[in-house]
């Protein structure tokens, strides 16, 4: 009769030296003792002969799974668009589109729980195919879609499936994608620190934490115009093949990647990143790395696949540049050299020479006597 190994029974054996491809071809495993044979390696059809390497015999623990990133990009073979009114309508409530409906829903509910979008605003696109893209409806809360809610529109922004009108701001988002085609899908939203800057026409400084640099590249910043007009799509599309993260002055941001989590992930890192570099400036100011560690970062950002133009555009000493950005701390007071801080020693120095702190009694004598030269 076949015995029945729990994996106490197993772990014994390990630990007296014992190997488990001895056991007997016949023997039977309790769930937690298959889960010691897999760990070890052990193949139930060899049982009774061999001795696989394990932990208690010198060998290397073994993998028992092969790690793999999930991949949420959307692809689809070039000329596959539907063409007729039944092929649309197939296309449109199909198990992936109907996934990815679900998707821009999730994201458009986390915008809204960040507090990235107030009342109607924010908008999500997914591109899906040659001439077609996923977009989110106009006059909705971004944290209440539900799939049925979302538009499809083709490159021109001509609306084809979708019970609901599409935003008018799917404009910027084809400029977008017409211009870049790893842009799959892009998140605009007014996160306020990000926005802060945008309506102060500046952008964050680079060379002052190492994930924005990576996860983001430089951030741009597209003059005003009017929210989904041509002239805004053809501004910040042609901003598009430099930058992920884009400021758009008096506006927002938007941010595209290879899938809606990416570019969602994007609108997060700039607005904590601007978070950090206003909460930075109360504290007295940012300090910021040389352009050779940021060197390092763009070469990391280039492996992973993501656009970066610095290294061909710029030379390593402007890498830095802050811009029309303050870097520097607030101005400390001017040591005369005396061994007293300015406050406290008598010298005269560029500082103190105009001070206003000046005694009364001195400005008058001064001016009595500059008087009594001037009547003689």
């Amino acid at each position: 009769m076949s015995r029945l190994y729990t994996a106490k029974d197993l772990e014994t054996m390990l630990s007296n030296g014992e190997s488990l491809a001895s056991l007997p071809s016949d023997a039977k495993f309790t769930p937690m003792g298959r889960d010691i044979l897999r760990r070890e390696s052990v193949d139930l059809k060899n049982l009774g002969g061999g001795k696989p390497k394990s932990i208690a015999s010198g060998g290397k623990l073994p993998r028992i799974h092969e790690p793999i990133l999930p991949n949420y990009e959307y692809s689809w073979k070039s000329g596959s668009d539907p063409k007729s009114a039944q092929e649309l309508q197939r296309f449109f409530y199909s198990k992936e589109i109907q996934e990815l409906k679900e998707r821009i829903c999730h994201i458009g509910r986390r915008i809204w729980e960040k507090g990235y979008v107030d009342g109607n605003g924010g908008n999500i696109t997914i591109r899906v195919g040659d001439n077609l893209v996923l977009c989110t409806p106009t006059l909705i809360s971004k944290g209440f879609m539900t799939p049925d809610d979302l538009c499809l529109v083709d490159l021109e922004g001509n609306q084809v499936a979708g019970t609901r009108p599409r935003t008018s701001e799917v404009n910027t988002h084809l400029g977008i994608m017409r211009r870049v085609p790893e842009a799959k899908s892009c998140v605009h939203a007014h996160p306020v620190y990000a926005t802060a800057f945008a309506v102060s026409g500046v952008t964050p400084p680079s060379c002052l934490i190492p994930e924005p640099e990576v996860f983001l590249g430089e951030i741009g910043l597209a003059s005003y115009e009017t929210p989904g007009t041509p002239e805004m799509s053809d501004k910040v599309g042609e901003m598009a093949a430099k930058h992920q993260s884009i400021l758009m002055q008096n506006h927002g941001v938007i941010c595209w990647g290879k899938d809606v989590e990416d570019a969602y992930w994007k609108m997060e890192n700039t607005d904590a990143f601007c978070q950090t570099v206003v909460v930075s400036r109360s504290l007295g100011g940012v300090k910021q790395y040389g352009p050779d560690k940021l060197v390092d970062l763009i070469k990391i950002r280039k492996t992973l696949g993501m656009p970066d133009h610095r290294m061909d555009e710029l030379k390593e000493c402007e890498l830095c540049d802050a811009g029309e950005f303050t870097v520097s701390s607030a101005p400390q007071a001017t040591d005369c050299g005396c061994g007293e801080t300015p406050a406290a020693c008598g010298c005269e120095t560029e500082d103190n020479a105009t001070s206003p702190d000046v005694p009364e009694e001195l400005v008058q004598k001064i001016t009595d006597i500059i008087m009594q030269k001037l009547r003689g």
